[in-house]
Order: structure tokens, then sequence, then C-alpha cells
């Protein structure tokens, strides 16, 4: 058993958060002595999940629905996995994104640094768009797309 202290240095999560997902319902077992919460290993899981499904960029209200589908049962088990399917599909997505957008800064910081090297940017100008050397060529392809 853990203390809510505890639990907010494990996770990285301020007090208050623990206390709102609390009042939201997210730990229905929750286990209090006097005015201390002790949270388990099974109210552990619950925050992982929770923090899961905030990263994926799912909303708390949504997040609250996947637990209200948990406490309905083994009938809900095709919703939670359709869940979990389509925030696994939006996760992917973003890291396309984020790849396209890693490309570029690393395109751009090659530019500068061979821009800085020769002071003008007239061999990079004259190597544009398909003459980068090849590794470069795949940075700039992949920020382009």
């Amino acid at each position: 058993m853990y203390t809510i202290g505890q639990v907010s240095e494990m996770f990285h999560l301020p007090i208050s958060t623990l206390r709102y997902y609390d009042k939201e319902g997210f730990f229905p077992n929750l286990v209090r002595k006097g005015n201390i919460r002790y949270f388990s290993d099974n109210e552990l899981e619950a925050l992982r999940i929770i923090e899961c499904l905030k990263r994926s960029g799912l909303e708390i209200k949504d997040i609250k629905q996947f637990f209200e589908w948990v406490a309905d049962g083994a009938s809900t088990y095709a919703k939670r996995k359709e869940l979990f399917e389509y925030r696994k599909a939006a996760v992917k997505e973003e890291i396309k994104q984020l790849e396209k957008t890693l490309a570029m800064l690393e395109f751009k910081c090659w530019y500068y640094d061979t821009a800085m090297a020769d002071g003008n940017e007239d061999r990079i100008n004259a190597m544009l768009p398909d003459n980068l050397p090849k590794d470069i060529q795949k940075l700039y392809s992949k920020a382009h797309k």
C-alpha cells in the first residue's frame, strides 16, 4: 500500500491530480484510513492506464467512460478494445508527424551548419531540391512530403 505522497512521487503527478482522479471515481476500491488514502497495485495500474490514455490524447470524460465499461464487465470488452485500437492509430499518426518534424529540424541544423561553414547559402541552394548529400536528401524528402 502506498500513500498519496508516494504515488505522487512515483508517477510525477501533483497530489491534487490524484485527488481529482479519486473524486472522478477512477479508484472505486481505494482504501481510506481516516483522511489518508492508501493506493494498492490495482490503483497503480489504473493510474498507468489513465496516464497512457491521457498521453494518447484522450480526454478525461472519455477515460471515465472507459472505466465505466470496465465496471460493466466482460460485455464491454469489444468497446474497450476498440478504444485502444483507435488510440493506437492516433498515436501512430502522431509519431509519423513527429518524425516528419524531426526530419525538418535535422535538415535545418545541417543547412545552417553548412551555411555557417561556407559563409553563405549559395552551395546549398544550388543543391536544392534534388542534389543534396544522400543522407540529407533523405531528411529533406521526409520533411517535405
